[in-house]
């Protein structure tokens, strides 16, 4: 994950933001630090020894992957999972720092465990059952990306510029000129918006020239930060908060995807790591 950028704190209109997505999260009261899963206790053996040979699979197409190049990670579909195994696959992986939703058409939820980025994606059914449910290394999973490619425009929604608007008006013209630019592999244009003096006829244009895209994700380390895909294609919205919720730094990023919600190669590679010792331990409990 991208290092927290030294805030500037933000005051007057527009700093106080509504939490409108991903209202069920649990917001984070400090710093989170990497604590291997506990192998649960008291289980069947057999379900035990069923879940280690899932994440040994797994594992093993882990191995075969390069996290830096362009090929995705691999996935493993877990539908059809006994309840029993299920049950210990989600204890085993547990929940880590980041949190995704996509809404829409697809009702999907995404979260990552306590490896780094290893997801976990569901996508619920009508009648409350799972439609799919996977597991997945990547840096991001592909699933948001698509989806806010896919639900967003190549250009701004035009707005008329009401009285009062002072420095939206150049923002959106910054904004338009950087829409070409962003594709994969391309440096960020990042707009930091603590910086200008902003009216609340300014936040108001940005708000309808932007609109609110299909991807919300929540990071939640020292403090959180929510990034929130819009309807302009690669342009996101990027807030800091801090532990008691007030808005420490407000951007806009013009990118394929921002760095704050990717895991970098070598945390995959960690991760990768990790879950081999926590294959390890499961064997040791499937032989006590």
């Amino acid at each position: 994950m991208k290092d927290f950028p030294i805030p500037v704190r933000m005051v007057g209109a527009g700093s106080q933001v509504e939490d409108e997505e991903l209202q069920y999260l649990e917001m984070p009261r400090g710093m989170t630090t990497f604590e291997m899963p506990r192998v649960p206790e008291k289980v069947d053996p057999a379900a035990m020894t069923a879940a280690r040979d899932l994440l040994a699979g797994y594992l093993a197409a882990l191995e075969g992957w390069d996290p830096a190049g362009a090929a995705p990670g691999p996935r493993l579909d877990l539908i059809g999972t006994p309840a029993p195994v299920l049950t210990i696959v989600n204890q085993v992986l547990g929940e880590g720092e980041v949190s995704v939703r996509i809404g829409g058409e697809r009702d999907l939820r995404i979260q990552e465990s306590v490896f780094t980025g290893i997801w976990r994606i569901c996508e619920p059914a009508p009648d409350g059952t799972l439609a799919r449910d996977w597991i997945e290394a990547a840096s991001v999973p592909a699933v948001a990306v698509e989806s806010a490619q896919a639900t967003s425009a190549p250009t701004l929604v035009p707005v008329d510029l009401p009285p009062g608007a002072m420095n939206s008006p150049a923002l959106l013209r910054e904004i338009g000129t950087r829409l070409h630019d962003a594709r994969p592999g391309a440096a960020p244009h990042v707009i930091n918006l603590t910086l200008f003096p902003m009216s609340p006829e300014d936040h108001a244009v940005l708000e309808t020239a932007l609109g609110l895209g299909s991807v919300a994700m929540i990071s939640r380390g020292f403090g959180n930060c929510h990034i929130t895909s819009t309807r302009a294609r690669n342009v996101w919205r990027v807030q800091y908060f801090n532990n008691m919720k007030t808005l420490i730094l407000n951007t806009i990023e013009v990118v394929h995807v921002p760095e704050e919600a990717l895991a970098a190669p070598e945390d995959l590679e960690d991760s990768r790591t990790r879950l081999a010792e926590l294959v390890d331990w499961m064997s040791e409990s499937c032989t006590a």
